[in-house]
C-alpha cells in the first residue's frame, strides 16, 4: 500500500503570505501612494528632469534665449573639444591620477580592514577606529589648506628634511599629494564595509586553521577573503566606472600655476570655459563626453568580472 505524499507545508505557508499581502496592498493603495508620492516627485524632478540640460552641449547656449531659443550646432562642441591641442594631456592628467589613485588607494582599506580585524582587544580597536575614521569628516578645502601648509617652504616636511622646495610648486610631485592626501583622508572611513563584511567570516574555520599551523597570509586567503570578496568586486567595478569623475574641488584646490602641467584635469578644465568663461554649450559638451567615457568604463568593467567570476557582477 502506497504511502499518501505529506503535503508541502512550507509552500502553503509562503503562497499564504504572498496571496495576504497582495490583498493588503490592494485594499490599503492608497496609503503606500501617499508614502511612496512625495520621494517620486523629488526623484523626478531634481534626478530625471536636470537631465534635459544636456542639450546645451549641442547648442551654442545662450542664457537669455535659453535652451530651445539657442542655436543648434549639432556636435560642434565635442569636435571642437576632441580637436583641442590640450586635449590628450588633458584626458591624460585624468586618467594617470585616475588610475594611480585607484591602483594605490582601493588596496589600503582593504588592508586596514585585515589587519583591524587582528586586533583583539575590542576596546582598543574601537579607539583605533575612531583615529582612523576622523580624517573623513575634515572638509576637502581645509585639507588642501593643511597640505599646503605642510608642503609649503617653511612647512613642516622642509624642516624635517632641511629643505626649503614649495612642492606644491613642482608638477612632478602633484599626483603623489593629491593621492597619498586621499588615502590618508578615506582609507579608514572605506574600511568600514570591509570590516562589516569580516565580521561574517567562520571564527570556527580561523580557529581551525590556527590550530593546523596556518600563517597569517594562509588565514586570510583561506577564511578571510571569501568573506568579503564578493563587496571587493563590487567595490571595485564601481571605482573603475567612476575612474573619470575626480572630484573638482580637491584638484582645483591644490592646483597652482606652476603645476598645471600636470594638475589640469577634464573637470577643472570645464569649471573654468563654464562658470569662469560662461562657455555654458562647450563646457556641458566635455562634461558629458566625460559622463558617457564612465559609463562605458562600468559596463566593460562589470562584463569582464563577471567573465572572471563565474557570471557574478553588479
Amino acid at each position: 500500500m502506497k504511502k499518501a505524499p505529506t503535503p508541502n507545508v512550507g509552500n502553503g505557508v509562503g503562497s499564504s503570505k504572498l496571496h495576504n499581502t497582495m490583498v493588503y496592498l490592494q485594499q490599503h493603495w492608497q496609503l503606500y501612494l501617499i508614502f511612496m508620492l512625495p520621494a517620486f516627485v523629488l526623484t523626478i524632478i531634481f534626478r530625471y528632469f536636470p537631465m534635459g540640460g544636456i542639450m546645451i552641449a549641442f547648442t551654442e547656449y545662450n542664457p537669455i534665449r535659453g535652451i530651445f531659443g539657442s542655436e543648434w550646432i549639432g556636435f560642434e562642441n565635442f569636435t571642437r573639444f576632441l580637436s583641442s591641442p590640450d586635449f590628450m594631456r588633458y584626458l591624460v592628467n585624468t586618467l594617470k591620477l585616475s588610475v594611480y589613485g585607484l591602483l594605490w588607494g582601493f588596496p589600503a582599506p582593504i588592508l586596514l580592514a585585515f589587519l583591524l580585524n587582528r586586533i583583539l582587544s575590542s576596546s582598543i580597536k574601537q579607539k583605533i577606529q575612531l583615529v582612523l575614521y576622523m580624517p573623513n569628516f575634515i572638509s576637502v578645502i581645509v585639507l588642501c589648506g593643511i597640505v599646503r601648509i605642510l608642503l609649503s617652504p617653511t612647512g613642516m616636511i622642509n624642516s624635517l628634511l632641511g629643505t626649503s622646495t614649495n612642492f606644491m610648486t613642482m608638477p612632478s610631485a602633484f599626483r603623489t599629494i593629491y593621492i597619498a592626501s586621499g588615502i590618508w583622508q578615506g582609507a579608514g572611513w572605506a574600511s568600514i564595509i570591509y570590516t562589516a563584511a569580516l565580521s561574517n567570516a567562520s571564527k570556527e574555520l580561523k580557529e581551525a586553521a590556527v590550530i593546523d599551523g596556518a600563517n597569517i597570509i594562509q588565514q586570510i586567503k583561506a577564511v578571510e577573503w571569501p568573506a568579503i570578496k564578493d563587496t571587493v568586486l563590487i567595490q571595485f567595478i564601481m571605482s573603475v566606472g567612476n575612474i573619470m569623475s575626480i572630484g573638482f574641488e580637491k584638484a582645483y584646490a591644490l592646483q597652482t600655476d606652476l603645476n598645471l602641467n600636470t594638475s589640469e584635469i577634464i573637470s577643472t578644465y570645464v569649471y573654468k570655459k563654464g562658470l569662469l568663461d560662461g562657455d555654458y554649450g562647450f563646457s556641458t559638451a566635455v562634461g558629458l563626453f566625460n559622463t558617457v567615457i564612465n559609463v562605458v568604463l562600468l559596463i566593460s568593467m562589470n562584463a569582464i568580472v563577471k567573465k572572471m567570476n563565474d557570471g557574478k557582477g553588479i
